[in-house]
């Protein structure tokens, strides 16, 4: 039986968990801004702006990894590379699956669908693994999110030749994510979380390398570029998954939606406060039912205190 004292290690876990994974979600809402803005400056295709993203944020987590002496550590093992090469590949799938939707369909398409389809593979991967049901809540939950981002995202319409590719485009580019988000539902023994993350993205950004180059990926050295590329490494990219994948560790996979729900809210806000974009009520009772939504993630303590990871 679970005293008060027992549980209150496991709430207080569950807890940076959970502000771990808000901070994720609010970052990742910066990156739609921090891309355009660079793909616009040096005028590359999206496909470029995926690779750049993968390789300067696993660079910065990388080097980071080295100067805390993280990287020297890293067990050289056959399960360290397989880890590494199935997140590298499972980042360039999201990545690419992902801008290639947005350009078959449109922005709000494909994040729609994206987002909608993350939840659901989430939370039903999670039941899978776990041999159990959904909770009544987090299914509830799950509802409401599909209603909330079809509200904000307020997805516009597309030609029916395209939304067949599109959609499937974007449903491949979910199940990279959801199926990452599930492999680093528990860590490695002896493995650095932020070595392998590093190391994962850099691979990802080689094996979208050949796709980059095609587009091509030619940067001019000026100052609104590096700005903008500076910024989508570090704070969308680096900072953003390395939280991620430590509030999933202290918390549960079906939490971690918490962080997709997040980012078209905080992308939305971003619009109208810097660029005036006006906002809707129907996109204001989107966002309202994505809040509840997450709301309504957060179990009852006694439940989820019972499957946090030590």
């Amino acid at each position: 039986m679970l005293t008060h004292s027992s549980l209150t290690p496991a709430r207080s876990q569950r807890s940076g968990g959970t502000a771990l994974l808000v901070l994720a979600g609010v970052l990742w809402g910066t990156g739609g801004l921090a891309g355009s803005l660079l793909a616009a400056s040096a005028d590359l295709e999206p496909a470029a702006v995926a690779a750049y993203r993968l390789l300067t944020g696993g660079a910065l987590i990388t080097a980071y990894a080295v100067a805390t002496g993280r990287l020297r550590s890293l067990p050289r093992t056959r399960r360290t590379a397989t880890r590494i090469a199935t997140s590298g590949a499972l980042l360039a799938l999201f990545q690419a699956a992902y801008f290639a939707a947005v350009q078959a369909t449109s922005v709000g398409l494909a994040a729609l669908t994206t987002m909608v389809a993350v939840p659901v593979l989430v939370t039903t991967g999670s039941a899978v693994l776990d041999r159990r049901l959904p909770t009544p809540r987090a299914t509830a939950s799950i509802l409401i999110a599909v209603g909330g981002l079809a509200l904000l995202l307020d997805s516009p319409a597309t030609s029916t030749a395209n939304l067949t590719t599109g959609t499937a485009l974007s449903l491949l580019a979910a199940a990279g994510f959801a199926t990452l988000t599930l492999t680093h539902r528990t860590e490695l023994p002896a493995q650095d979380r932020t070595a392998t993350t590093g190391l994962g993205f850099l691979t990802g950004g080689v094996l979208l390398l050949p796709v980059g180059l095609t587009t091509g990926m030619a940067l001019t050295p000026r100052p609104d570029t590096l700005a903008a590329l500076a910024f989508l490494a570090a704070f969308p990219t680096a900072i953003a998954y390395t939280t991620y994948f430590a509030g999933l560790h202290r918390t549960t996979p079906t939490a971690g939606v918490i962080a997709v729900l997040l980012e078209p809210v905080t992308a939305t806000a971003l619009s109208v406060l810097l660029r005036h974009d006006p906002l809707t009520a129907l996109q204001s009772l989107g966002a309202a039912l994505v809040l509840t939504s997450i709301a309504l993630q957060q179990t009852s303590p006694r439940a989820d205190d019972s499957q946090v990871d030590g």
